[in-house]
């Protein structure tokens, strides 16, 4: 049985290594340092995906001060916004011929998975949240999950892009049609009257209720935007993981190419834009072939 004991122990064997990671981190022959600030989300802005995002770049010292920071920004405190977690892209580069620093790297991502398998186990989101809660009160825990991503050979080059990704959930033709009837009960009467939203939604209902019974279907709802980490090879050998937390290159080459994370502008006219025929646009509800 997992119990306030074993989260809070758990938790104490993940920060103290982390802490002690940023401290050996400050002692390091760090090669460069950037990072690259995005502007705080207040409460008015979590349910809306922004059109345009401003980064503020730091370098050197500075940039160091705010990478360690950021390693440990696993607590509420007196952010802005307490859901939409706060990213931090960044890149380190570091001389590490001992493998000190990476072998501590991989303790700490190690607990960090540790903990996140603990918090797991407990078998829903509200008990998951309780028991996290009680034992470490105001830890953001999807941010004490956080890998902090590093590369230890010799990239061609290391740099930054914004990714929209899609959070999915397939469900069958009765679900989608039970959903919808729930949603009929719902109103917002700064938008539409309950008459015009119920009349919305049974046409919403009449579409769906045409499919053949088998008929498998998938909303596809496009999360915020987020910062990413390229790492190429080769044209066909390269790999990208999340800028969620600084990224850090062991051992820099100089002929590696480093790039910056540049403002973000979304572009509605994409030419690697798929355009989807959404059964339902509002909840994006598609027919999966």
């Amino acid at each position: 049985m997992i119990n306030k004991f074993n989260i809070k122990s758990q938790f104490d064997l993940l920060f103290e290594q982390l802490c002690l990671f940023c401290d050996e981190l400050e002692n390091a022959q760090i090669q460069s340092a950037v990072y690259f600030q995005l502007p705080p989300i207040n409460k008015d802005q979590e349910d809306k995906a922004p059109t345009n995002i401003n980064v503020k770049k730091y370098k050197g010292d500075e940039a160091l001060n705010k990478i360690v920071s950021a390693y440990k920004d696993l607590f509420i405190e007196d952010k802005a916004s307490s859901k939409v977690m706060m990213r931090h892209p960044g890149l380190l580069t570091i001389n590490d011929f001992n493998n000190q620093l990476i072998n501590r790297l991989k303790c700490v991502n190690k607990e960090k998975q540790k903990f996140k398998q603990l918090i797991l186990e407990i078998p829903n989101n509200d008990a998951r949240f309780e028991a996290v809660h009680s034992a470490i009160p105001s830890l953001i825990t999807l941010a004490s999950y956080r890998k902090i991503h590093s590369e230890s050979t010799v990239p061609y080059s290391v740099r930054f892009t914004w990714m929209t990704k899609h959070a999915t959930r397939t469900l069958s033709k009765d679900a989608a049609l039970e959903m919808l009837s729930r949603s009929s009960n719902y109103s917002n009467p700064r938008m539409i009257d309950q008459q015009s939203w119920q009349a919305l939604v049974e046409k919403e209902k009449i579409r769906v209720s045409s499919l053949n019974e088998k008929s498998k279907l998938r909303i596809r709802r496009p999360t915020r935007v987020s910062p990413e980490v390229n790492v190429r090879f080769t044209a066909q050998k390269r790999y990208h993981v999340s800028a969620a937390l600084p990224f850090i290159l062991f051992n820099p080459h100089p002929e590696t190419k480093l790039g910056d994370l540049p403002n973000y502008e979304k572009n509605d006219n994409h030419p690697r834009k798929k355009a989807y025929n959404f059964l339902v646009d509002r909840i994006y509800l598609e027919k999966v072939d």
